[in-house]
């Protein structure tokens, strides 16, 4: 026959197999990446640029200077470590709810009887202090499913606040690089207006020398207008710009230090790795794994409700009646009780809280996967923007150049040929400042897909 302690264990063994069966260990989807997940993508090895620091990726010091200054101001970011504030509370409370319970409990009741053949009121005295414990044993895995369902909220808390900060650097380079862009538009508006200042004196000039009509002044007129006509707004935009540089740093809106685009040069390599670095690299995609981790507990958690609950209740101090004899040894009690209960029938809430459990975990690995392409998408958009802007940047080039000599040939054949009018020169001089701003925005949309294929690898807050 068993003994006593040998049924005991028997008992444990039988109750922790079945606590196995009852929660189930989270496995990370096998089919959220893939290697086709960058379009048009070779992988030659791991390397990666999210994986270099974002002060060797922006080698401009002073936008480095403004993602350090943005990095510990920055307001998002603060929101951010509140949120990781509270999921720290909450993961403590989750570790700590495995631990018994301690009250302490003190009372003293006063009332009078009265007996049962009339006669006098008969005083009843009646004082208790004690100490009381309760404590729920985990049989089911119900509190460990809850702690690591805390955790998978903490670690999402994180992974929000790098998310925040990748994004962050992101918009303060992005930003920084279309500022450089118009201080370009505006220099060469600029320069253009100067010379199209000139180029209105002599036209004037050629006008009293007969070579040209009054037209063709008015239209040089008209030409030098449609130039300055553009500088409120660009002056504006920088304004902007730089309004909204200085909300990402967390301070007033003001003027922001800063370089030429023609200094801006790319020296890293641009490497993608592999797709399934994603996973560890892009704080948004493990954020929504984590959301993915924490709802699967919460599965386990409402699994358990279908399981008895067995809770221990200790008590233990002193009662008596009478307030003299309080500390006497004869005062002294103590009690433990031990309980255990099934649930029946509960009006369909377990069932319905299993079954909303469920669906928040289907939702948030739908949730997991297009964060998964999503990010590919970005990968592969990002890769193909900055090769189309070097393919044009060369094309541009030579484009200008050939607009510039065009400009120069209608300036000179005007002096001397009655078969050209300033209908050709105003013709050229608008193709040669479209073409420049142009060129300007080549460079932008090659540098902004730097900033965006970094970004959507996950790099930035390392």
């Amino acid at each position: 026959m068993p003994t006593t302690d040998n049924k005991l264990r028997l008992l444990v063994l039988v109750i922790l197999f079945a606590s196995c069966k009852v929660t189930q260990p989270y496995q990370r989807p096998t089919d959220a990446v893939n290697n086709n997940l960058f379009r048009d993508s070779t992988f030659a090895d791991t390397s990666n640029i999210a994986t270099v620091p974002w002060e060797q990726m922006f080698g401009d010091t002073l936008l480095q200077s403004l993602i350090r200054e943005g990095i510990q101001n920055n307001l998002d970011l603060k929101i951010a470590q509140a949120r990781i504030h509270k999921a720290e509370a909450n993961f403590n409370q989750s570790k700590s709810a495995r631990l018994p319970s301690l009250n302490f409990s003190a009372n003293g009741t006063l009332q009078e009887l009265s007996p049962a053949q009339g006669g006098a009121l008969l005083p009843s005295q009646s004082y208790q202090v004690s100490l009381i414990s309760s404590w729920e044993l985990d049989l089911w895995g119900k509190l460990r499913s809850n702690r690591r369902a805390a955790l998978a909220s903490l670690l999402q808390s994180d992974a929000f606040r790098r998310a925040v900060q990748t994004q962050l650097v992101s918009d303060i380079a992005t930003n920084y690089f279309a500022l450089l862009a118009l201080d370009e538009q505006l220099r060469i508006t600029e320069k253009t207006i100067q010379n199209r200042t000139k180029d209105v004196e002599t036209v004037k000039i050629l006008k009293e020398s007969d070579v040209v009509t009054g037209a063709a002044v008015v239209q040089s007129e008209a030409n030098l207008y449609s130039a300055e006509v553009t500088i409120p707004d660009l002056k504006q935009q920088i304004r902007e710009t730089e309004n909204a540089i200085s909300v990402l740093l967390g301070h007033n809106p003001d003027s922001i230090s800063r370089s030429s685009l023609d200094e801006q040069v790319v020296t890293v390599d641009l490497k993608t790795g592999l797709p399934m670095q994603l996973l560890a690299n892009r704080p948004d995609v493990q954020q929504a794994e984590f959301q993915l981790r924490y709802n699967f507990e919460l599965v386990n958690v409402a699994r358990t409700y279908f399981y008895p609950t067995l809770t221990i209740t200790a008590q233990g101090g002193l009662s008596n009646g009478n307030i003299f004899q309080f500390l006497d040894a004869s005062s002294l009690f103590g009690n433990i009780i031990g309980g255990l209960t099934q649930p029946i029938f509960n009006q369909g809430l377990n069932k319905q809280r299993l079954r909303q459990a469920k669906a928040n975990q289907e939702e948030a690995l739908s949730t997991f996967k297009q964060s998964v392409l999503l990010a590919g998408q970005e990968v592969s958009n990002a890769l193909f923007n900055y090769q189309a802007a070097l393919e044009k940047k060369t094309l541009r080039s030579k484009q200008i150049g050939s607009l510039q000599k065009a400009v120069d040939f209608t300036k000179e054949l005007l002096k001397y040929s009655s078969s050209t009018s300033y209908i050709d020169v105003l013709t050229s001089e608008q193709s040669l400042l479209s073409a420049q701003l142009n060129g300007i925005s080549d460079k932008l949309q090659q540098l902004q897909a730097i900033v965006a294929l970094y970004r959507s690898l996950g790099g930035g807050w390392r």
